[in-house]
């Protein structure tokens, strides 16, 4: 019986690893008395998979994790149980027992960032804008990435322009330009942002000070033919 939940991780627990977010859920659902299903074996462990995990230091309003169980369970109870006693700021947002039987991390292509940053020079945001126009009209966004071959890692040129979906300039708060970016993302390609942003930067003469970059993924997404939804 699988669970598909979805979840947020914000404040000062962006800062905590994937690793150390797995034992949290996995304390989490023994103090709630979750009935989940554990693998055989020596060393049993929870069935549990969280989709696309978070690079520290981001937050997010929408995770998305799938668990298996033992047995079928109320679904409110399972929040208000889960709830009490997580922290407050990782919570259970909605769950629901999903009809496909694809897993949830194998399912997630495309996630949307709230991108915010100080630039060093006065720039409006329609001029912003335009710079995103056109540099997406091009049929190369090239960056260099690290990449096993053989035993060795080598610096190799990547064209990361089909990663990059929907991009706009929402505006500007409090002297921060703010981009919302959809990103590929999951089993069949991923693009991080920190490296779009650096992309962004450097092909655009945004002078954007990295050291103010602030990200927030606000949904992750499943693709279908020309369709792009949420998990729930």
């Amino acid at each position: 019986m699988k669970l598909r939940v979805k979840f947020n991780k914000k404040n000062y627990l962006k800062y905590i690893s994937h690793l150390d977010l797995m034992r949290l859920f996995q304390r989490s659902f023994n103090r709630a008395e979750i009935p989940v299903e554990y693998s055989k074996g020596f060393n049993p462990q929870p069935r549990f998979s969280i989709a696309s995990p978070l690079s520290l230091g981001i937050e997010s309003q929408e995770e998305y994790m799938d668990i298996e169980l033992v047995e079928e369970i109320d679904i409110d109870d399972f929040k208000d149980k889960m709830n009490k006693v997580l922290p407050k700021d990782v919570q259970i947002i909605e769950a629901a027992y999903p009809k496909d039987k694809d897993a949830i991390a194998a399912m997630i292509s495309w996630a949307l960032y709230e991108i915010r940053f100080e630039i060093s020079e006065d720039m409006e945001v329609e001029e912003v804008q335009q710079k995103i126009d056109t540099w997406l009209d091009r049929d190369e966004i090239l960056i260099s990435r690290l990449r096993k071959k053989r035993k060795k890692k080598v610096m190799q040129e990547e064209n990361i322009r089909d990663s990059i979906g929907k991009l706009r300039c929402l505006g500007k708060e409090d002297g921060e330009i703010i981009v919302e970016a959809l990103l590929k993302t999951g089993e069949q390609g991923n693009l991080r942002p920190f490296d779009f942003v650096e992309a962004l930067n450097r092909d655009n003469d945004l002078h954007i000070i990295m050291d103010s970059i602030s990200l927030k993924r606000l949904g992750l997404f499943i693709e279908k033919g020309k369709d792009i939804y949420r998990p729930l």
